[in-house]
């Protein structure tokens, strides 16, 4: 199955506040904020929504084909995701810097952030036509946040083309108008959202969550800590539990890597509650990491959680997938 993941690419810099944002607001004063949190540590590390999900596709043994536009400052993290399985030859490279993500995450794991488009913004330019032609062809393209502009284009090529597309809003949602986020979602093939851009979808366009669900084949909703909820028109809906992380680290990019594992369970062939349970264990997995991009995964540790989370029986239908030549694997287990 050949799958383009659309979106941003960009660098993050992840900051964490010792103390809880709440503990600073004054409700009466929220009209006129000027705050500063004294921060304890500064993580610059790779990302962006197609380049976390491109990552996390690849580490499971796939080989995903990233677009997006990036700056001339883009050579090492090109490196990193190719050493990792991506394919990144329909990446453009613009004269801007690749897109910036600044974020503090408090005790609470909330977050304040800040998004520096950059070159991003060219991403509007890209075709999706040779890209489907230099692969032989797209099954899935997914649409991901990016350029407002490149995100309507590009599922307008896929209407235009007949390429089953997956519409996933993430923080671009906040700035999209109701007629937009309609263009994005009628026709979907997947529609990804965590609870709040549900609502918000439901808010912006006028549409009940029946209504929403009518306009696509499926709609996947993350819930945090509380799993994940699976629904389609006419079948009852599937929930699946997350997995418990053994730390915490941070939650920057958690909601791509679930994303990138539900993929994975796609392209493997398996059901949409395996997937989903594939995305989870993928999502926990980062969760435990300071960055989005900083996880291993390793078979025989991937099965026994996976086996640990969802059953012997649901581990055994993943197992010939999970043994990808190209899985990362400690020693022990070469």
């Amino acid at each position: 199955m050949r799958i383009a993941v659309t979106g941003s690419i960009a660098t993050d810099h992840l900051m964490s506040f010792p103390g809880r944002f709440a503990d600073q607001l004054i409700p009466e004063e929220l009209h006129r904020v000027s705050l500063s949190f004294l921060v304890d540590d500064l993580e610059v590390k790779r990302g962006g929504v197609a380049g976390n999900i491109c990552f996390g596709m690849g580490s499971l043994g796939l080989r995903p084909v990233l677009v997006g536009a990036v700056g001339p400052d883009f050579d090492d993290y090109r490196s990193w995701l190719e050493r990792h399985g991506v394919d990144t030859q329909s990446v453009h490279v613009s004269a801007r810097r690749t897109a910036r993500f600044v974020c503090t995450t408090d005790v609470d794991l909330n977050q304040i952030a800040s998004f520096y488009a950059g070159a991003m913004s060219d991403a509007r330019e890209i075709e999706l036509k040779p890209v489907a032609e230099r692969v032989g062809g797209l099954d899935l393209v997914m649409i991901s946040a990016n350029d407002p502009e490149a995100m309507l284009r590009h599922t307008e090529e896929c209407r235009t083309r007949d390429i089953p597309f997956a519409a996933d809003f993430s923080q671009q949602i906040a700035r999209m108008e109701g007629d937009e986020i309609r263009r994005l979602t009628e026709g979907a093939a997947y529609l990804f959202t965590n609870n709040y851009e549900r609502a918000l979808v439901e808010q912006k366009t006028g549409w009940s969550s029946a209504e929403v669900l009518a306009r696509v084949e499926m709609q996947v909703t993350t819930l945090g800590s509380d799993g994940v909820r699976i629904e389609r028109k006419g079948e009852d809906p599937i929930h699946v539990r997350s997995v418990p992380p053994e730390k915490i680290g941070d939650p920057t990019g958690v909601g791509d890597a679930f994303r990138a594992g539900f993929l994975a369970g796609l392209a493997w062939n398996v059901s949409p509650e395996r997937a989903a349970q594939v995305g989870s264990l993928v999502a926990t997995y980062s969760l435990e990491t300071a960055a989005p991009q900083e996880y291993e995964l390793s078979r025989v540790t991937f099965l026994d959680r996976f086996a640990l989370s969802y059953g012997d029986d649901a581990a055994e239908e993943i197992a010939p997938h999970v043994d990808a030549p190209h899985l990362t694997r400690p020693e022990a287990e070469r």
